[in-house]
C-alpha cells in the first residue's frame, strides 16, 4: 500500500513540482488547493489526488484531515505573497493567516496520524526567513515564523517520532517569479548574487522533500535548509 503525502498548494508553483516528485517516488499524492481553478488547470501526474481546502478555515482543514485512517508526510507549501500591499494590515494579516497560521493549523490537525505512522512534516520557509523583503513585510514576517515554528514542534513532538524540517526556497521557477524573469534588469540582479547563475527548478526542491520525508533523514529534525544556489551564502 502506498504512503499518503498532503501537499498543500499542491496544484501550482513549488507545491505542484513537490506533489510530482513525491508521486514519482511511489507516494499516494494528495494535493490541497483553495482554489478550484487551479484543479481544473492542474497538469499532474493523474494518479495526484487533487482536492479544495483552505488553510485559513478550521472545518475544511479538519474535513480532510478527519477522511484519513492514516499519513505518512505533511508538506505545507500553501503560501501568498502581495507584493507592495503588505504594509495595509488587513493584508498583512491575510498573509500572515495563510502562511504561518495555515501552516501550524495544518501541523496540528495531522500530529495525530503522524504519530501512529512515525511520519514527517516539512515546512517551507523562504530566503526571506533570513533577511527582510522591504516590498512584502508579512510574507518576510511569515516566512520568519515559519523557521522557527518548525524548530518549536521539531522539539515538542520528537517524543511523538514526528521529524519536523523546514525548506527555504530561493529563487524558483514560478508563476510567482514569472515577472522577475521577464525583466532582463531585475532578472540579472537576482542571477548576478545566486553563485550557481541560474533559477531553481521546483523538482529541485521537490529531491529535498523527498529526502526529508524519507528513512534517509531519519536523524534530521529541527533544521533549516536552503535550496537557493548559494543566494544566502553570498
Amino acid at each position: 500500500m502506498k504512503k499518503t503525502v498532503i501537499v498543500t498548494g499542491g496544484t501550482s508553483g513549488i507545491g505542484a513540482g513537490v506533489a510530482e516528485v513525491l508521486n514519482e517516488a511511489g507516494y499516494h499524492v494528495i494535493a490541497a488547493t483553495v482554489s478550484q481553478d487551479e484543479i481544473d488547470r492542474f497538469s499532474g501526474a493523474p494518479e495526484i489526488e487533487t482536492c479544495l481546502m483552505d488553510v485559513t478555515n478550521g472545518a475544511s482543514v479538519d474535513a480532510l484531515f478527519g477522511r484519513l485512517e492514516c499519513l505518512a508526510g505533511m508538506v505545507n507549501c500553501a503560501g501568498i505573497l502581495v507584493r507592495g500591499r503588505e504594509y495595509d494590515i488587513d493584508v498583512f494579516q491575510k498573509v500572515l493567516d495563510v502562511n504561518l497560521t495555515g501552516t501550524m493549523r495544518c501541523c496540528l490537525a495531522a500530529q495525530p496520524l503522524l504519530a501512529k505512522s512515525g511520519g514527517a512534516i516539512v515546512n517551507t520557509a523562504s530566503m526571506l526567513s533570513t533577511f527582510g523583503g522591504p516590498m512584502v513585510p508579512a510574507y518576510s514576517a511569515s516566512k520568519g515564523g515559519v523557521a522557527q515554528l518548525t524548530k518549536a514542534l521539531a522539539g515538542k513532538w520528537a517524543v511523538d517520532g514526528i521529524r519536523v524540517n523546514a525548506i527555504a526556497p530561493g529563487w524558483i521557477e514560478t508563476e510567482m517569479t514569472q515577472g522577475l524573469r521577464d525583466a532582463p534588469e531585475r532578472e540579472a540582479g537576482i542571477l548576478g548574487r545566486t553563485p550557481m547563475n541560474r533559477w531553481g527548478k521546483t523538482s529541485e526542491v521537490g529531491a529535498l522533500v523527498k529526502w526529508l520525508l524519507s528513512d534517509e533523514a531519519s536523524f534530521v529534525t529541527g533544521a533549516v535548509y536552503p535550496v537557493d544556489g548559494g543566494y544566502l551564502a553570498m
